[in-house]
């Protein structure tokens, strides 16, 4: 879905494919199939976006094939649908019965993480419309913080690693016409696990390729300030590559037993969902929701949040909400002002299949009319800020 931003500029909007598992060429094509196109049939649109989502074998098989890249791309025209950014996050195994720790895996230090990266860097500049030249991949925030922060080579194998990518980036620019960016992807419990623990390390690779992917959800579970983060970033030249919108989980009196019941229906074994509380000591946490729920592990006197992608407009029932006031409010500060400081966005809601049973969609046509309702909201709050959508 593409919107006109009151500067003249064009907004994208898009929704994240990792909520369907697939790892190769065949399955991706069957995503498009059984699930992008109806949920645009839903929103009677003649276009949407989609931020693919190319596990190690399918961007590695579509690399080797110029052939069936082109047929995806032809695909993708066929089917209304269009693609300005990839989710370079999970590298393999995001649809399988357990991913949590897996999914930081290859890091930044492993040179499979910058190999994958360039190739769907050069599969983006293939795949994007003809009247787009700039695309995005959001990719792991360099690494999980063990056993990086104990390798004293960590951090400099990682800094070269990016700023290899960004010399190919350059190099594809030239090649292609088509700019591409990355946004390193803050998370709780990675070596970068705030926007503010990102200036650093981006300020060290020092080029405007490689910049950050603000997700809302993380935001929000990290008890950041949308717009303290997003003016820290500002003043230390970080751009803001594109910005996700997801929304936490949110409880306001974790000490209560019935709250602390409603929270354990969403602990669940395949993703992990990191646990944060905001004390007058400062930000505490687990790393997932059942250390939390169990036990001692967190205080209980202040809010919790958790790493658990809800709908956006479905918040759990009382006593427990969602953190979309967040979410509305880093929106406003991204792409409500008199120029957008992103303008690719992508609802990432993967957790349908993760929600606690009686919340979960029980067939494809619920989740298409899940997935075009997150959209709707999306659309409309992008409307209010004065944006305009486009045909």
């Amino acid at each position: 879905m593409r919107f006109r931003h009151p500067d003249g500029s064009t907004v994208h909007l898009a929704y994240c494919t990792n909520v369907h598992p697939a790892e190769t060429v065949e399955g991706v094509r069957a995503q498009l199939r059984d699930h992008c196109e109806p949920v645009r049939r839903r929103l009677g649109r003649d276009r949407i976006g989609i931020g693919l989502w190319l596990a190690k074998d399918a961007a590695r098989a579509l690399t080797n094939d110029p052939a069936a890249l082109r047929a995806l791309r032809g695909e993708l025209d066929s089917r209304g649908l269009e693609v300005v950014t990839l989710n370079g996050f999970p590298y393999e195994g995001f649809g399988a019965q357990e991913v949590k720790y897996r999914v930081y895996t290859p890091d930044w230090t492993d040179p499979e993480r910058l190999a994958h990266t360039t190739d769907l860097a050069r599969l983006l500049a293939a795949l994007l419309p003809d009247d787009v030249t700039d695309g995005t991949i959001s990719t792991l925030p360099i690494a999980w913080r063990t056993p990086f922060a104990d390798d004293p080579t960590a951090a400099v194998t990682a800094q070269k690693a990016l700023l290899t990518l960004a010399q190919r980036l350059d190099a594809l620019s030239e090649l292609t016409g088509k700019s591409i960016r990355i946004g390193l992807e803050p998370e709780p419990g990675c070596t970068v696990e705030t926007t503010a623990d990102a200036i650093a390390p981006l300020t060290s690779v020092g080029h405007d390729r490689i910049g950050i992917c603000v997700d809302t959800c993380h935001l929000a579970t990290s008890f950041e300030d949308p717009g303290t983060a997003l003016d820290a970033l500002h003043r230390a030249g970080i751009p803001v590559a594109k910005a996700q919108l997801s929304a936490a989980l949110h409880a306001e009196h974790p000490h209560l037993p019935e709250v602390r019941a409603a929270l354990g229906a969403f602990a669940e074994p395949r993703f992990l969902h990191q646990t944060r509380t905001l004390t007058a000591s400062g930000l505490r946490g687990t790393d997932d929701l059942d250390e939390a729920v169990s036990g001692g592990a967190l205080p209980d006197s202040t809010p919790w949040r958790s790493h658990f992608h809800v709908p956006l407009h479905a918040p759990p029932a009382p006593p427990l909400t969602s953190t979309l006031p967040v979410l509305r409010s880093a929106l406003t500060r991204l792409v409500g002002g008199p120029v957008p400081l992103t303008r690719h966005l992508e609802v990432e809601t993967y957790t349908w299949q993760a929600l606690p049973a009686e919340l979960r969609p029980r067939t494809r046509t619920q989740l298409a009319d899940g997935i075009a309702a997150e959209l709707t909201l999306a659309r409309d709050l992008l409307v209010d800020l004065g944006l305009k959508e486009l045909p």
